[in-house]
């Protein structure tokens, strides 16, 4: 069994903070679940590019409201209570009116290492947090 308390990943290697996020990422790829599973903070007044081309996420709002405009697409509120999946490794824009918690779910899973690139793009990394090709 694992468990893990949010207390002990804020301050940690496992806490990203990003200039507009803010990722404790609390189950990742060495911790063998097939998924990784991330405490999400989208701060308050951003706008964030973000492509998973390497993986699909599963995001669940949990305070905050938002909005995800999937790029030459649709645009969807986020609220709490609301979930959206990119399932087709779609490009969008996450806004947030007002900060944003969420949960989000990555498969493959991370490492713990990832950050976005120019294109919004988490590489895929091996269990040393070397990019794969």
């Amino acid at each position: 069994m694992i468990v893990k308390q949010l207390e002990e990943i804020r301050g940690s290697s496992h806490d990203i903070d990003a200039p507009t996020w803010n990722s404790r990422r609390l189950l990742l790829k060495k911790d063998g679940m097939g998924f990784s599973m991330h405490d999400t903070i989208i701060k308050a007044g951003t706008e964030t590019l973000i492509w998973y081309r390497n993986h699909v996420e599963a995001v669940y709002c949990i305070e905050g409201e938002g909005e995800i405009e999937v790029v030459g697409g649709e645009t969807h509120q986020i609220c709490p209570g609301m979930l959206y999946a990119l399932d087709g490794h779609e490009k969008h824009l996450l806004r947030a009116r007002s900060q944003l918690r969420m949960v989000c779910v990555f498969n493959p899973p991370l490492t713990g290492a990832e950050v976005h690139d120019q294109d919004g793009v988490y590489p895929l990394m091996n269990e040393n947090g070397e990019a794969v090709r």
